[in-house]
C-alpha cells in the first residue's frame, strides 16, 4: 500500500522567516503537532510542538513574563526547525515509512511531490490506525 493512501493532506505550512509568536498561535488554533517549513513551495524543515515549547520561555502568558521572555516570540522558524527533514515521495510504500520510523526517532514523515513540495504528512499513528483496522477485519 502506498503511504500516500494513509497520509493526512490537511497541512499547515509556514515560511522560514515567520516569527515563533505566529507559530505558537497556529499550534494553539489547529491542535496540530507539526508544521512544515517551506521556502517557495519546497520543504526545508519541520517544527514540532515540542520544538516550539523548548524554544519559548515558560513564563510567556504569565505575570512573571519579562521583556526577555517575550522576545523569544520574535525568533524565526528557521532558527528552531529541523533542517533537511526525512521525507518520502508520493509513490513510497507503507513499508518504506515503517522502515524510516524504525530507524529514526521521529513521529511523522512529510510526503512530497517530485519538486519536494509537501502534499501530505504521515504519522506512526496513521499506520497503527490502519493496522488496527486490518486486524479487526481479519477476526
Amino acid at each position: 500500500m502506498k503511504a500516500s493512501k494513509l497520509m493526512s493532506t490537511n497541512l499547515v505550512v509556514v515560511q522560514m522567516d515567520d516569527h515563533l509568536g505566529k507559530l505558537k498561535a497556529i499550534f494553539e488554533e489547529t491542535r496540530f503537532h507539526h508544521l512544515l517549513v517551506v521556502e517557495g513551495e519546497r520543504l526545508y524543515g519541520i517544527i514540532s510542538d515540542r520544538d516550539l515549547l523548548k524554544s519559548l520561555s515558560p513564563n510567556i502568558g504569565t505575570m512573571a513574563a519579562t521583556t526577555k521572555d517575550m522576545a523569544s516570540l520574535n525568533k524565526k522558524a528557521h532558527q528552531i526547525m529541523t533542517r533537511r527533514p526525512i521525507f518520502l515521495r508520493e509513490d513510497a510504500t507503507i513499508d518504506d515509512a515503517i522502515s524510516i520510523f524504525n530507524q529514526n526517532k521521529i513521529s511523522c514523515i512529510p510526503i512530497v511531490d517530485n519538486t519536494e513540495a509537501p502534499i501530505g504528512i504521515i504519522s506512526w499513528r496513521d499506520i497503527m490506525r490502519e493496522l488496527g483496522k486490518t486486524l479487526h477485519t481479519k477476526h
